[in-house]
C-alpha cells in the first residue's frame, strides 16, 4: 500500500515537473523572440532592409520548430519587416496556444 502511494506521488510529481518545462520553455521562447524581434526593430530604425545572415539562420530554427506555419509555407524572409512579421506569427502561436501543451 506504501508503495503504491509512494509510485502515484512520483507519477504526479513527474507530470507537474513535465508541465513546468513546458510552461517555462514556451516563456522562454517567447523572451528569446522578443529579442530578435527588438534586434530587427533597431535595423529597421536604422533603415535597413536585409536580414543579417545570423539573424536569418535563428529565423529559420524558429520556423522550423513552430508548429504555426507550414513546413514549406515560404523560404527565408529577406526583408526586416517580413521577419518581424514571421516572428510575430510565431509569438501569437505560442501565446494562444498555451493550453494545447499544459
Amino acid at each position: 500500500m506504501i508503495e503504491e502511494a509512494c509510485a502515484m506521488i512520483e507519477r504526479v510529481e513527474e507530470r507537474e515537473r513535465r508541465s513546468r518545462e513546458v510552461k517555462y520553455g514556451r516563456r522562454n521562447r517567447i523572451r528569446y523572440i522578443d529579442q530578435l524581434l527588438n534586434e530587427l526593430e533597431m535595423l529597421n530604425l536604422a533603415e535597413e532592409s536585409r536580414v543579417p545572415e545570423q539573424l536569418a539562420i535563428e529565423l529559420d530554427r524558429l520556423m522550423l520548430e513552430s508548429r504555426a506555419l507550414e513546413p514549406a509555407r515560404q523560404p527565408r524572409p529577406e526583408s526586416v519587416t517580413d521577419a518581424m512579421d514571421v516572428l510575430y506569427e510565431i509569438q501569437d502561436s505560442l501565446m494562444f496556444n498555451e493550453g494545447d501543451e499544459e
